[in-house]
Parts: C-alpha cells; sequence; structure tokens
C-alpha cells in the first residue's frame, strides 16, 4: 500500500472509531487505526492530521445520516450554542470543536470555553435554568507544572462540556495539545454571523428561530421531570410485578422501538402514557394529559387517552360499541400496538436505558426527521 493510501485509510479507519463513539479523541483513534491498517508500527508522516479525520467524519456522517439530516442537526446544534451563549454573556463564552467546523457525529456535544474565577457560579446558573449537570475537575502536568482543569457536563437537548478558565486566560490563544496549532474558536457575534450566513436569515429570522429552539429544549425537560418522580410510584404486584411505574415506562419504550423505531409520536405515547400516576394515581390518564398538553402531538395524546381502552380491548371487557368506534379510528392498530407494548413491558430484571437516553433517542428523531 502507497503512502497516500495507507494515510487515507488510516484517516477512514479512525473516523469510524470516532463516529461509533469507540474512542473520543483524535490521537487515540489514530493510533488505534494505525494499528489496525498497519499491523504494527507506521511512520508519522503516514498518519492523517486531525483535519484530515474530521473530514472523513463528516463525510461518513453524512452518508449515514443522509446529508438533509446531518445539516439540520448541525443547525440546530448551532442554534441550540447560540442560547447557551447568551445564557453565559456575563463569562465571555466561546464556540470549539465540531459544532463550530462543522464536522459533528452522532453523539458529539457542544464544547463552550467560559472565563471567571468563581465556577460555581456557572453551576448556579445551570440549576436556575432547571437542567442537571456534572462536575469534573482533570490535572493534567505540563512543562513541569500542574494545571488543573475545571469542565461541566450538562444534560440538555444536546450534550454540552464548559470548560472554565480564569479570566486571565480570555485573550490566549489555545493550541492543540497533538499539532500544536491554534484551535478555532467563536464568540457569541461570530456564530451568530456564520448562522446567518450559511441559512441566509436576517436578524428577525434569527431571533424567531431562537424562539423555536428554547420552546423545543423545555419541552424535553417537562418531560424528563415528569418522568422521574415515577421512580417512587409502587404498584400493584399483581399486575406489575416489575416495580416502580418509572421502570415499567423505560421498558414500554424499549418495546416499543421493536415495533416503531423512527415513529417520534409513539416512542413519546410508550414511554409518557403513565406519568400521570405521579401526580393523580385515581385518574393518571387526565392527570398525565394535562401536563402534556401543548408539548406532545394529537396522535400521541389519543394514543396517552385510550391505551387503558386498549387493555380492556384485549381482555375483552370492551362493549361492541366502544370497541367499534375505536376499531373505526385511524390509529386503532398503533393503540393495538401500544398495548402490546404496555403488556410486554412487565418483567423483573430486564435491562433498561437511562431517562436522559430514551430522551435523547427520541430527539434525534425530531432532529433527523422533524
Amino acid at each position: 500500500m502507497n503512502s497516500s493510501k495507507l494515510r487515507q485509510k488510516i484517516a477512514w479507519v479512525a473516523a469510524r472509531l470516532l463516529y461509533s463513539r469507540e474512542e473520543s479523541e483524535y490521537f487515540q483513534a489514530k493510533r488505534k487505526a494505525a494499528r489496525t491498517v498497519g499491523g504494527g508500527w507506521v511512520r508519522p508522516s503516514d498518519l492523517p492530521s486531525n483535519s484530515e479525520i474530521r473530514e472523513e467524519v463528516r463525510l461518513l456522517a453524512r452518508v449515514l445520516e443522509s446529508p438533509t439530516a446531518h445539516d439540520e442537526r448541525l443547525l440546530q446544534m448551532r442554534l441550540r450554542a447560540i442560547w447557551w451563549m447568551e445564557q453565559f454573556q456575563m463569562f465571555h463564552p466561546r464556540l470549539l470543536g465540531s459544532v463550530l467546523t462543522g464536522h459533528i457525529r452522532e453523539g458529539s456535544d457542544i464544547d463552550l470555553h467560559l472565563f471567571t474565577g468563581n465556577p460555581s457560579a456557572i453551576a448556579q446558573k445551570v440549576e436556575d435554568l432547571g437542567l442537571e449537570s456534572r462536575l469534573e475537575r482533570k490535572r493534567l502536568m505540563k512543562e513541569e507544572k500542574v494545571r488543573v482543569f475545571t469542565h461541566l457536563h450538562i444534560t440538555d437537548q444536546f450534550p454540552v462540556e464548559l470548560t472554565i478558565y480564569e479570566p486571565v486566560y480570555l485573550g490566549h490563544r489555545f493550541r492543540s495539545s497533538i499539532d500544536g496549532r491554534p484551535i478555532p474558536t467563536a464568540n457569541l457575534s461570530e456564530l451568530k454571523r456564520l448562522v446567518a450566513m450559511e441559512t441566509g436569515w436576517d436578524q428577525q429570522q434569527l431571533s424567531q428561530q431562537l424562539a423555536e429552539v428554547e420552546t423545543a429544549a423545555d419541552r424535553w425537560r417537562i418531560f424528563e421531570a415528569l418522568l422521574v418522580p415515577l421512580e417512587h410510584v409502587k404498584q400493584n404486584p399483581e399486575y406489575h410485578p416489575e416495580g416502580d411505574a418509572l421502570y415499567h415506562s423505560l421498558q414500554v419504550f424499549q418495546q416499543a422501538r421493536l415495533f416503531h423505531a423512527y415513529d417520534e409520536d409513539f416512542l413519546l405515547a410508550a414511554l409518557l402514557h403513565d406519568v400521570g400516576k405521579a401526580i393523580d394515581r385515581q385518574d393518571h390518564v387526565a392527570a398525565g394529559l394535562e401536563a402534556l398538553t401543548g408539548f406532545i402531538s394529537e396522535r400521541t395524546a389519543w394514543l396517552i387517552k385510550n391505551h387503558m381502552l386498549g387493555h380492556q380491548l384485549h381482555a375483552g371487557s370492551l362493549g361492541m360499541r366502544a370497541k367499534r368506534r375505536l376499531a373505526e379510528h385511524p390509529w386503532f392498530q398503533d393503540l393495538t400496538d401500544l398495548s402490546r407494548c404496555d403488556r410486554a413491558g412487565r418483567c423483573c430484571g430486564v435491562p433498561v436505558p437511562e431517562v436522559n437516553e430514551a430522551l435523547e433517542y427520541i430527539r434525534n428523531l425530531e432532529t433527523m426527521f422533524g
């Protein structure tokens, strides 16, 4: 294999490792790819640059996700980055990484640099916004000195990673630890200009899109807030031997993916059908629908509203008139599928995703096909 082909092959394998999340760092992906392709030692000159690998990631994402889905997700991530930078204006935010360069892949996060001597003020701001975050401190040795980097990981519509620096670094030109080149960054106004240039939006159109992004994000926070309390809702073991209502709901969601893996309305109905049990055990359907009003589609609401009738239909206890009325409805087959998922989601010891993982799966569908 000649040098250029070897370099290209390593770049492609490294891109696959990054896209599949087997590796998260370019350097480690490059080394692993070199061992896979070269079968041992590879000359440093045959190793691709980070930019070459990023281009392969971009091409791979376009092939696997379709150009339209990839570009739409990139736009939504940039709009959400603008929203976050507006929340953190007092900390002089800078965007960097794949959302800025456009080389996003499945699982990419929004990377921001913030500058303050008081990291707890940023954590408090995130908490005030009603979002969860996780603080991480990394100790690195550089030039015989130990430096501590503070990171804040935020669970949001898209994962957000904040790196917090002392204000003295505000004018510092950060460089890649791999090749020493300056890392591209953008402040808030520069990111807005980039989005406006690529979309052709004027200021008013951009403001409208940002308002929609904020509303969409609130929707997912509400879903999470309604789901989490279900963990403390214990159910009748005669009908629900699996235990609490959250574990049941996540099982039903998991079953729903087998029937309608790309159907957002159906998956939301499966995941949210019992949220009312943490509000009003006497009438959980009405309570859940009231809490979800304005945040779910008509089809999702209809499925949740009638899911108990689906059980009666299966048990043969539903009257003929009600049965005929349901059977004539265009979403009747969806209701029978949901009922089947609901009954199947009552097993003990079955592995299920976390709430945020289930919501992220559905959010990604909205970005790809919405």
